[in-house]
């Protein structure tokens, strides 16, 4: 049983957030960074996890166009899906729906909200002034869900321990 954990970050969020969720999952993992892999072969793999930062407001364009891409192929794996961001409840749930389309939050056997940081030390200056201006945010904080990520694994291992 292969998994990919395929994702894109900015300053190292979603990429810390894959780590942890490949620690807890079962089967071969393999993590594939968008920002420096951005074909991966889907063929040799039975699941697949795509997981996104919203940056500036948005999802990263190499999630978008991956999953623009790849939808077709990702319909046929085991699938789940997960973002990092700041915000929680009802804006994060929005920007999830936003991030992934319905046909494959509907397929997918896991969705979650891995909660987000802002590491001002990674910013630029335009970065780190604009976190300050909006969030009021002027150091390092994090907010990364651990109990989050491990309620997902649970839920999309269980389907995996099914398989032959």
């Amino acid at each position: 049983m292969k998994t990919l954990i395929i994702f894109s970050s900015s300053h190292g969020t979603t990429e810390k957030a894959s780590h942890l969720l490949s620690e807890r999952l079962n089967g071969d993992v393999e993590l594939i960074n968008l920002k420096k892999f951005s074909t991966p072969d889907l063929t040799d793999c039975d699941s697949v996890i795509v997981g996104s930062s919203i940056y500036a407001g948005s999802v990263k364009s190499r999630v978008k166009q991956f999953i623009k891409q790849n939808q077709r192929a990702l319909l046929s794996k085991h699938l789940g899906l997960f973002l990092c961001c700041m915000f929680e409840g009802e804006k994060a749930e929005q920007q999830f729906e936003t991030t992934y389309p319905k046909e494959l939050r509907e397929h997918s056997m896991a969705n979650g909200l891995f909660g987000g940081e802002f590491m001002v030390s990674k910013m630029n200056f335009l970065e780190r002034h604009i976190v300050k201006k909006v969030a009021g945010v002027t150091s390092d904080v994090s907010k990364i869900n651990v109990e989050e990520i491990t309620r997902f694994a649970e839920k999309f291992n269980i389907p995996l321990q099914l398989l032959p």
